[in-house]
């Protein structure tokens, strides 16, 4: 049996199980969902594991490790666990620098040599219930991780059926059953220390500690052959378990946009928005050059910013593909975002295209601006999503631009806009306005449309423009007196 578990024919893991874990990364899965790592990704207790250099977000997970005995193909559910031979320790190591191109599949960021320690000792799983087993790891002998199989969404034995429906799982080959909250980075020199065990199972059995000790490699990725190393916060912040491990700062708590001023800016047209917003300093609040996909279109939300950089060919290839900051931006977007790209104003390429703006959809959006163009530009205007952009565009992405990052400042159109701002749009165009101006700014825009209103009625029944617009005092008195309205000369002066 140690040779079969240094060289099993297959390793299957889960990507979440635990629902301590599912609930630290927001998300339950309604079912398993696996992939699979390399039989020479095996190591051995007291080994050591490397960190690739150039990278920084090596991260454990201690696991539970089911080693398969008997073929099981298609069995039940009742009889599933007696194909489990033993039951050990493993670490399901992972390097999330190369999880922007490899998400899901976890090829290279969990492939990597000696990145699945397993043992040392075996435990009989015919000696054991699969409901009462525990897992814990120390971090230079601090406790980072204790839960038990009490916490799993998925039972051990359902892992086995489940997989059993698709492919025979044969002796040797490793189940590992996914990781409870308390999973983190670990960097060169820390000793990491995994143990599973049954403790109110007859003799305590247990597989002993897993010891792994981090080093720091010598080798850098190679440019010219694949994939590179690229982190973000996201990232950092699921590789160390929360943004305040990984040193980033909190995340704002200013309440989003609440309904009750979004309903108003979706009365107050852009127009009166940019006069108010220039009567407090705040010039360059446009959008320049962009339209609505669907005439009639109107937009409000709060800013989530992709930025393009200028194509180049070494960067496209390292940025270009995979899941790249494009992709994680439409993925991410939640409801009531507008995403806005920065693309330099350059029209001559395709920004989104229908795939991405059903995702969009999907997830709520609230529209798009892009001061590029957009690839599918019929389809994405009957898919529905509001889109303001310089129009279509036919090519690719590749042609013109790489996509660089996500959330962080960015110029659209010749203005500066930040993740959160407040993005309206309509017939005559978008602009940005600072979420701190965003309801006084709505308040007044609306009182101004109804004097507005007032003027226009006086001005059809035929009385000059000169001294009624804008109101005179003469004039205001008489609008004051016919409508009931407060005068606000600060504002409107």
């Amino acid at each position: 049996m140690t040779a079969s578990i240094t060289r099993p024919g297959k390793i299957i893991a889960i990507h979440l199980s635990y629902a301590s874990r599912a609930d630290q990364r927001g998300r339950r899965p309604a079912a398993p969902s696996y992939f699979f790592k390399p039989s020479s990704s095996v190591g051995v207790s007291g080994g050591t594991v490397e960190r690739p250099a150039g990278t920084e977000l090596l991260a454990f997970e201690g696991e539970i490790a089911l080693v398969i005995g008997t073929a099981a193909r298609r069995v039940s559910l009742d009889d599933a666990w007696d194909h489990v031979g033993w039951v050990t320790a493993s670490n399901d190591l992972g390097l999330y620098d190369l999880r922007a191109n490899d998400k899901g599949s976890n090829v290279r960021s969990k492939g990597g040599d000696g990145y699945t320690p397993l043992g040392p000792e075996l435990i009989d799983a015919r000696t054991v219930d699969p409901t009462a087993l525990r897992i814990r790891t120390w971090v230079n002998g601090e406790l980072r991780q204790d839960d038990t199989t009490a916490g799993l969404i998925f039972p051990l034995a359902q892992l086995v059926a489940d997989l059993s429906q698709h492919f025979t799982l044969e002796p040797g080959d490793v189940i590992l059953t996914g990781t409870p909250a308390g999973s983190s980075v670990i960097v060169p020199g820390d000793v990491v220390e995994i143990e599973v065990d049954a403790p109110d199972a007859a003799g305590s059995p247990t597989s002993g500690r897993l010891v792994t000790t981090v080093t720091q490699g010598e080798i850098a990725f190679d440019a010219e052959v694949g994939s590179l190393p690229a982190v973000d916060d996201l990232q950092r912040t699921e590789a160390w378990g929360s943004r305040e491990e990984a040193g980033l700062p909190a995340e704002s708590t200013a309440p989003a946009l609440s309904p009750e001023l979004r309903a108003k800016l979706m009365e107050a047209p852009t127009a009166g928005l940019s006069a108010q917003l220039r009567k407090r300093g705040h010039h360059s609040c446009f959008i320049d050059g962009v339209a609505a996909n669907i005439p009639g279109s109107r937009i409000v939300g709060t800013a989530k910013t992709l930025r393009f950089v200028p194509f180049r060919e070494d960067l496209f290839k390292t940025h270009g593909g995979g899941y790249n900051a494009q992709k994680r931006t439409f993925d991410a977007v939640d409801e009531g975002e507008i995403i806005v790209i920065e693309a330099r104003g350059d029209a001559t390429t395709g920004t989104l295209g229908d795939i991405l703006a059903l995702r969009a959809r999907a997830r709520g959006a609230a529209g798009v601006v892009t001061d590029g163009g957009v690839r599918d530009f019929d389809a994405v205007a009957e898919i529905g999503l509001p889109v303001f952009s310089q129009g279509a565009h036919p090519s690719v992405l590749g042609r013109k631009h790489v996509p660089w990052d996500s959330d962080i400042t960015i110029s659209c159109g010749g203005a500066t806009v930040q993740p959160g701002d407040i993005i309206v749009g309509d017939g005559d165009g978008v602009v940005v306005i600072p979420p701190a101006l965003a309801e006084q700014v709505a308040d007044d825009t609306l009182a101004q449309e109804i004097e507005d209103a007032w003027i226009a009625e006086q001005v059809a029944a035929g009385h000059p423009v000169d001294g009624l617009f804008p109101l005179n005092a003469a004039w205001r008195e008489k609008y004051e007196a016919s409508t009931g309205a407060a005068s606000d000369r600060g504002t409107r002066a």
